[in-house]
């Protein structure tokens, strides 16, 4: 009797593992959105960071457009006290004109002299009157510059309006992406959490009774010894029944599963430290496991399970479940593991 609840006690599912395996599996789903999330916000940032680039060079063409108003202003100016200088000088010419005529009006003698000197005065005068016709011309032309800077501004300043908009609605956009991403996130990882339970379901009423398969976290664990010979990566009859009615399981759950749930069987090969020796068919057991569950890959794809949904991975000696050296443990690590995951 003793015995035989030492026998009980060995083929009990030990579940602590299994919930540390699904905690770990959840937190590498949220880690995978996250990272989705992530570089969803770096390419939005990426958009918004040109937009700051725009905004930066319409604000310097601003400033230097407004540095140019204030020149032309300037220049305006100029213009304008030459041009009250020369009104002031053709108006005191004008008076100097009307006195020596008055001169010449009254005295006969000074006629020649005043002549003279009127006649000065009108070149003088014609003189001022040209430059302050181009004053004007020049006066009127920095007026249409100034009126042309002023159209220019406006359509800066209308523009970096508008993009300023633009970037609020990025940033809003932005937060809405967060927070659909965060409903997504749960969403997924409650679909696959239920789909793989159903899968776990199906596979331990197929295999109960087993006791070459073992449970352990989210995976199934199938000895080595169960599927293939030593040292070898071809199926054997007991692994191929086996791998048959996986083949049945996963075919029922992929017409199942919704298409936009991008899920994946992962085939994983593990082997012992034992190291293999030079003259066989395998440099070492990387090749043997990688080889291994490639084979049951290629096996589950013959019994119609879709290629895209299978991952052969190898993983040597590097990833034990058991320590030590003893041949128990070593067995124990001679394994092949399903897992159903999110690609």
């Amino acid at each position: 009797m003793a015995l035989a609840r030492n026998r009980r006690r060995e083929r009990g599912i030990d579940y602590w593992p299994g919930f540390v395996d699904a905690l770990s599996t959840l937190l590498l789903a949220i880690m995978f959105l996250l990272t989705v999330f992530v570089l969803a916000q770096f390419f939005l940032s990426r958009e918004i960071s040109g937009r700051d680039e725009v905004l930066n060079r319409l604000n310097g063409q601003i400033n230097e457009l407004t540095q140019l108003l204030a020149l032309e202003r300037s220049g305006k100016q100029d213009l304008e006290d030459t041009l009250a200088n020369l009104q002031a000088s053709l108006s005191d010419s004008e008076t100097e004109r009307s006195r020596l005529q008055e001169l010449l009006s009254s005295g006969s003698g000074a006629t020649e002299a005043a002549q003279s000197k009127i006649g000065e005065l009108s070149d003088s005068l014609d003189t001022e009157r040209q430059v302050s016709r181009r004053a004007l011309s020049q006066v009127e032309l920095l007026n249409q510059q100034i009126a042309a800077l002023r159209s220019q501004l406006a359509s800066l300043e209308g523009a970096l309006e508008l993009s300023e908009s633009k970037d609020t609605e990025a940033q809003a956009r932005i937060a809405d992406l967060g927070k659909r991403l965060n409903v997504a996130l749960a969403q997924r990882v409650q679909e696959l959490n239920r789909y793989r339970s159903d899968f776990f379901g199906r596979l331990r009423e197929i295999l109960s009774g087993r006791e070459d398969v073992r449970v352990v976290g989210d995976r199934f664990v199938f000895q080595s010894e169960v599927l293939f010979p030593s040292g070898g990566n071809v199926l054997n009859p007991a692994g191929q029944t086996a791998m048959t009615q996986l083949a049945t399981a996963i075919k029922e759950l992929a017409r199942e599963i919704p298409d936009e749930i991008n899920w994946v069987l992962r085939v994983d090969g593990h082997t012992d430290n034992v190291p293999l020796s030079g003259s066989g068919r395998y440099a070492d057991n990387w090749e043997l496991s990688t080889a291994r569950a490639t084979s049951v890959v290629k096996y589950l794809i013959s019994e119609g399970v879709p290629a895209n949904r299978l991952v052969a991975a190898g993983f040597g000696e590097f990833q034990p479940i058991a320590e030590g050296d003893s041949d128990e443990a070593r067995a124990t690590n001679r394994r092949i593991e399903l897992k159903l995951t999110e690609r």
